[in-house]
């Protein structure tokens, strides 16, 4: 009788993992974090300007240190250095989790027809363009394994108030797709994950957001706790573990399944 092989202790057990956007420990990025490092991961965290000492209080709730490293991804000298940042900390990166977005007030709320340019402009560089910037700056940590995770909200269909954030989840989720197409060979994986809405501080900042809240409670068809982000944190750990090599350029839906209903 053969033996069976040996399972490591977690899924992510000696993967060194980054990991952006984390504010508060509601939010996505926070359980993305805890959970790696509960999977055996080593994480560093990224912040910039006023956001950073939220961040680090936040860190500290975590099960181990993280190290919170700066990085505006909208400033080319953040993005220069942050590859040999990382270096102080970790050989490699196996795993990458994209959790930006921002949209100004002016771009949201049923204002769409009236946005300009500039706050356009603006939501779309940080909230697609920066996974394209994000994934080019830590290029040469990167690896064939690696594994690149971005926080998506379904951009199929229009939603009410969403209005340019829509358009901009939209180029995240084409931006991903070329992404895929041109780090695969390289044997690097890129994917995102379309969550349900979850209270986050980013949620209470759009208008109207209540909206989007009531349509999941209603129609979902294994029902949505606008309160737990932990099943779309464990969707981001399985694809950046050894389980889904095979699997990039794909939008993972955690939404209790409202993606798939009409009306």
């Amino acid at each position: 009788m053969t033996s069976s092989p040996q399972i490591n202790a977690g899924l992510l057990a000696g993967k060194n993992i980054l990991v952006t956007g984390v504010l508060t420990d509601q939010s996505i990025a926070f359980h993305i974090a805890r959970l790696a490092q509960e999977q055996g991961a080593t994480v560093v965290l990224t912040s910039f300007g006023r956001a950073m000492s939220l961040t680090r209080r936040t860190a500290s709730r975590l099960p181990a240190a993280a190290e919170v490293l700066q990085l505006d991804v909208t400033d080319d000298e953040h993005l220069n250095g942050l590859a040999g940042s990382l270096s102080g900390h970790m050989t490699d990166l196996d795993g990458v989790v994209h959790s930006i977005g921002f949209a100004p007030e002016a771009a949201l709320g049923g204002r769409f027809l009236h946005t300009e340019w500039r706050d356009v402009a603006t939501a779309l560089e940080v909230s697609a363009f920066s996974l394209k910037s994000l994934a080019m700056a830590v290029r040469p940590l990167l690896h064939e394994g690696s594994s690149i995770v971005g926080l998506d909200f379904d951009a199929s269909v229009a939603w009410p108030t969403y209005d340019w954030m829509g358009v901009a989840k939209a180029a995240l989720e084409s931006t991903s797709r070329y992404l895929a197409r041109d780090l695969g060979p390289d044997g690097i994986r890129v994917n995102l994950v379309a969550a349900g809405p979850l209270r986050t501080m980013a949620a209470k900042s759009i208008p109207g957001f209540e909206d989007f809240e009531n349509l999941w409670v209603d129609r979902a068809p294994l029902g949505w706790d606008l309160n737990d982000p932990v099943p779309t944190a464990r969707a981001c750990i399985a694809l950046m573990s050894d389980w889904f090599p095979a699997t990039t350029g794909e939008i993972i839906h955690v939404d209790g399944g409202m993606h798939s209903q009409g009306a």
